[in-house]
């Protein structure tokens, strides 16, 4: 059996041989594939994972590689596939709300109300007219997609699980934690509060998502103040906490997916941080789980979708709420990109919990205190699960 580990003459990415014996070790031994091309081993799922990770080359390569079936590791089980059918009855299903960021000079109240009954219920909204310039916005999908899809060899040495490190790219963060990988791959960069060095990141997106990082910085201490008044605090509370200077970009790529019906893009979870900024392509497939079910996030041109994470969540004693979200696999010809920057706080040490401007005898916190540092460690330790994060900080 040819070894699966991928060399810089990636044999593996030929695409006029599909279903080389390499791939074949990722199929169980009842699989059409695996009868069709040799008896194999029993099926080790760990080994699956383990092998189809050291191929650097991603969900990208098995495309590439003209694979027609998807390997049993992003095969999700029944129960996640029987809820990905779930969603608001037809003619009902509400869309989240749009927010004029414009509107502010007008009536800054009705702005901030709108804000804050957004981040109150639903835990997403987007925003419009919020002065990014409409060809930095194409600029950096293009940009993020262009690394994606740079021959292999141009993505391998950037590929690396390390936490900490300035530039990564993998597949699926929680790829050795989940019960099923999900159908896309990513690159992200830190970009505060100690930045990766420009060098490390990619020339190919390198310019434009500096660019982009700044805009975002502008836009999210915007949206802090309106969030910080729709609590009813000073307009610079929550960005006197720091809470953008922490930040994380992630560059999502969901290729086509051959059986888009047995896995999903990205598994249902809540973002641990305090707001989430993401810019779309015009694909589709992002969902939020409201109270009528699924509602499609549905792509508006020059609109970011905003949305609020468990740390918010928690600091505002659950004024403010988080949202189970979800990316169903891509079943378009065409590659589905978005890019999201996770704001945090930036001093990791200091200490966090429900503020006390929030907190009195008649709705006393909810949560526990902690660490910036021992929050996320504990969001790295699991697979991407709901609100298992906030369910662990909360008292008893």
């Amino acid at each position: 059996m040819l070894s699966f580990h991928c060399s810089l003459n990636l044999n593996i990415l030929e695409t006029s041989r599909p279903f080389t014996h390499s791939y074949s070790r990722f199929f169980p031994m009842s699989s059409p594939v695996a009868t069709a091309v040799h008896a194999a081993a029993p099926y080790d799922r760990a080994k699956a994972v383990k092998e189809f990770d050291e191929t650097k080359v991603g969900v990208k390569g098995l495309i590439d590689s003209g694979i027609k079936v998807i390997p049993p590791i992003f095969v999700h089980p029944p129960e996640t596939l029987a809820e990905l059918k779930r969603g608001a009855e037809p003619g009902s299903a509400p869309e989240i709300p749009t927010v004029d960021l414009a509107a502010v000079q007008e009536s800054r109240a009705a702005v901030v109300e709108q804000i804050r009954q957004a981040a109150s219920t639903v835990g997403f909204f987007q925003v419009v007219n919020h002065g990014v310039p409409e060809e930095l916005l194409r600029r950096t999908l293009a940009a993020v997609k262009a690394f994606h899809e740079q021959p292999a060899e141009k993505r391998v040495p950037v590929y690396r699980r390390e936490i900490g490190k300035g530039v990564s790219y993998i597949s699926n963060v929680d790829l050795f934690q989940s019960k099923a990988a999900s159908w896309r791959d990513t690159i992200q960069i830190r970009m505060a509060p100690t930045a990766a060095d420009s060098s490390e990141i990619p020339e190919v997106c390198r310019e434009d998502v500096l660019e982009w990082d700044k805009e975002v910085v502008r836009v999210s201490r915007e949206l802090y103040e309106l969030l910080s008044e729709g609590l009813g605090l000073g307009a610079e509370r929550l960005n006197e906490m720091g809470l953008w200077e922490g930040r994380v970009m992630v560059g999502h790529y969901y290729p086509f997916c051959p059986q888009p019906d047995l896995t999903v893009g990205l598994n249902s979870h809540a973002d641990p941080g305090g707001l989430t900024v993401l810019l779309q392509d015009h694909i589709g497939g992002l969902q939020v789980e409201t109270e009528q079910g699924w509602i499609h996030v549905k792509p508006q041109p020059q609109a970011l979708v905003i949305n609020i994470g468990d740390f918010l969540q928690i600091i505002s004693n659950e004024a403010y709420k988080s949202a189970h979200h979800r990316v169903l696999a891509n079943h378009s010809d065409e590659a589905r990109v978005s890019v999201a920057v996770f704001l945090n706080p930036s001093d990791r040490e200091r200490v966090f919990g429900p503020l006390p401007e929030l907190t009195s005898e008649e709705k006393p916190a909810l949560y526990r205190d902690f660490t910036f540092n021992e929050f996320m460690t504990r969001f790295f330790k699991k697979e991407l699960d709901g609100k298992s994060l906030t369910n662990f900080f909360r008292k008893s």
